[in-house]
């Protein structure tokens, strides 16, 4: 808990690739915060449904359940009175009083990070090029769906506090740049 007694809720979003779940990992390591990842939940969905997760957001794009199921869960999540970091893109919406941070990187450093990342058969590659061309598309599969269910575009600057590009940063280095900006470090 924070000196004034009020809990540390941190909802992170950012491009795929950006290094999020790393990001979360550390912040749970060195300052004991729990980690909720919709992503994480998004791809065990997608190995339920047996498809990859590119395959599986452009299926959630019609069929809505799965969104709503996702965001219940997220908004019961961000109600808990505890200290949390929330890896998901959309929970700078549904947790409002959380601190927003955007972690943005090159398409290029996401492909290389994607490729060098052990995600299981639901996200693999064949090359750098289709790992880059699968992600960008995923972005904008994804950014469309939150348009056209939410009326909110993840993208957007001004939905966040802070902004970090983490193209030429170790996760350590965003981390402590998070805990600093919240006014928790």
């Amino acid at each position: 808990m924070a000196e004034n007694g009020k809990r540390i809720k941190i909802a992170i979003s950012g491009d795929l690739g950006s290094g999020k779940s790393t990001v979360c990992r550390y912040l749970k390591e060195k300052y004991g915060l729990d980690v909720y990842s919709t992503g994480q939940i998004q791809r065990t969905l997608a190995q339920k449904y047996n498809m990859d997760v590119l395959a599986f957001n452009k299926y959630m794009e019609t069929h809505p359940e799965i969104d709503e199921e996702i965001d219940t869960e997220l908004v019961r999540i961000g109600r808990l009175d505890r200290d949390m970091v929330l890896d998901s893109r959309m929970a700078w919406h549904f947790v409002p009083d959380s601190f927003k941070v955007y972690l943005a990187v090159d398409p290029d450093e996401a492909a290389r990070r994607i490729m060098n990342d052990q995600r299981g058969k639901v996200e693999k590659y064949a090359s750098h090029e289709e790992a880059r061309e699968c992600l960008m598309a995923r972005k904008k599969s994804e950014n469309q769906r939150y348009i056209t269910k939410y009326g909110v575009d993840c993208s957007n600057p001004d939905n966040y506090d802070l902004i970090i590009d983490t193209t030429l940063l170790t996760p350590e280095q965003v981390a402590e740049k998070i805990m600093e900006a919240a006014g928790r470090k």
